[in-house]
């Protein structure tokens, strides 16, 4: 518009999450927060609507001509989880916790905004991202910006390397100029054997944001999988994009994505340690959708750690978090409110996991298109949603068009996978630490059985009897409530 300014506008507010997301948290005005999230709940009804009801009516036709009774569990064979109904068991069980939380944070939600402003006896589903940032801002009196000093990504390097051959027994060693890299920021790593000196794998890491050729996130990729027909040793990709370094100052990363990169590691861990010696089960490939996030989920664990944070206290482990300048550490106090705001609203959060999942399963278990007078889609929507959200949706919403994981990605009968590793992933921690963090020896010896199981057997073998190769036992969701503080 001419004679627009970024102070006084007028301003183009987009449906895309990084545009959407920050609107919904800071735009003061409840009005255009309504009018902006009616758009957001009813993109591309017009065009997906007609979509969802035959893209279902096809699944269930393929799971029938394939012998199933339902697409679910054509889904669920190929899955860690034994059958349906433990995905449910799961979801109604952690419902339990979750629901009586959600409805209290909402009350406490609810009384916070009267007491700052908020004119009204209910918020608005409108409201609720807009205040939680709020309360937020109140409880832990911080600003993620504020962190960024205190993780330089060379540091931040030590420290993962220093947690990777304190847990895993292996040295990660920069190898720059060993291979050839598509652009200046790309660095080179070997992945060594601490006791043999062995060179088992190696990566890429490409740290930074380059937004005029590189699409945004953060992922992990396979550039060449174990094989011992090829003789080959395994190389990652990790990508993620941080900030890049200017001038003499380095990347400086916010906490979020400390989190990212130990995710991401988590993943590149499981395709280079590998024991797998037969490519189409080494590393990453073969293993089920709802394991495969395992080592990354628990990696993330780490970086509320206070050995990975500060290091130890013989220096035998280097800290991450101090600050590039003065190498002073992260204040604790700032440390402690890293860890209470992870429990932030987490009835809320886990409701809203919960729901999506539950809706996708009874999409695909429990619903037929095909039949005569059966409810649409949205219908069904409304229906799930009176059992998992404490807030209803409007009644035109038409989230469903835009649920791009299960009709237009691999998560059909497949969104509960986040939270069943989750679990996994949880209780895989919890074993570090019922040892003890600080007990070296322990996390050594737990980590390297880690190592030996988890990373090293891939798809070779079912992630139920890998799981208990390592934990001794099945998986308990009680850690992960926990994390949760529910």
């Amino acid at each position: 518009t001419k004679g627009a300014t970024p102070e006084a506008g007028p301003w183009k507010l987009g449906l895309d999450m990084p545009s959407y997301l920050p609107a919904m948290k800071f735009i003061k005005n409840g009005a255009v927060r309504e009018k902006l999230y009616r758009a957001f709940v009813t993109r591309a009804g017009e065009a997906n609507e007609p979509l969802i009801g035959k893209i279902l009516s096809l699944k269930q036709e393929q799971a029938q001509i394939l012998g199933f009774n339902s697409y679910a569990e054509v889904s669920i064979v190929r899955k860690m989880a034994d059958s349906v109904e433990a995905v449910d068991e799961l979801t109604d069980m952690l419902r339990e916790k979750a629901y009586p939380a959600a409805v209290k944070e909402l009350a406490q939600l609810l009384e916070f905004a009267k007491e700052n402003g908020f004119e009204g006896d209910e918020l608005a589903l409108w409201d609720t991202t807009f205040w939680s940032e709020r309360q937020s801002e109140k409880l832990f009196e911080f600003e993620e910006e504020e962190l960024r000093p205190y993780f330089a990504l060379p540091n931040v390097l030590d420290g993962l390397f220093g947690l990777c051959k304190r847990i895993f027994g292996v040295d990660i060693v920069r190898a720059d100029g060993e291979a050839t890299v598509w652009h200046e920021d790309v660095q080179f790593f070997k992945v060594l054997d601490e006791t043999s000196g062995e060179h088992i794998a190696s990566f890429f890491l490409d740290p930074y944001s380059r937004p005029e050729t590189k699409r945004g996130g953060a992922w992990m990729d396979v550039c060449i999988g174990r094989s011992q027909v090829l003789d080959r040793k395994p190389v990652a990709y990790l990508t993620c994009n941080g900030s890049p370094p200017v001038g003499d100052k380095p990347s400086l990363m916010t906490f979020n994505e400390v989190t990212t990169l130990f995710h991401e590691t988590g993943h590149g861990l499981q395709h280079m340690l590998t024991n797998i010696v037969h490519g189409g089960a080494a590393g990453i490939n073969g293993v089920e959708w709802d394991a495969v996030e395992l080592p990354s989920q628990f990696m993330e664990n780490f970086c509320y750690d206070v050995t990975t944070m500060y290091g130890a206290e013989d220096g035998s482990v280097p800290g991450m978090a101090v600050h590039y300048e003065t190498g002073e550490p992260l204040p604790r106090d700032l440390f402690a409110k890293l860890n209470e705001q992870k429990t932030h609203l987490a009835g809320m959060v886990m409701l809203r996991q919960l729901y999506f999942g539950a809706l996708d399963m009874h999409l695909h278990h429990r619903y037929d298109a095909r039949a005569e007078g059966a409810p649409s889609p949205f219908e069904v929507q409304a229906e799930v949603a009176k059992k998992y959200t404490i807030m209803a949706p409007l009644e035109e919403d038409r989230f469903l068009c835009a649920f791009g994981h299960i009709f237009a990605g691999g998560y059909s009968a497949g969104y509960y996978s986040y939270k069943w590793a989750e679990v996994l992933s949880a209780d895989a921690f919890a074993a570090f630490e019922e040892a003890g963090l600080d007990n070296h020896e322990e996390v050594r010896a737990i980590g390297r059985r880690f190592r030996e199981t988890v990373l090293g057997l891939g798809g070779g073998r079912h992630p139920s009897q890998v799981y208990r190769d390592f934990r001794g036992r099945d998986p308990s969701p009680e850690a992960l409530l926990r994390h949760s503080g529910l």
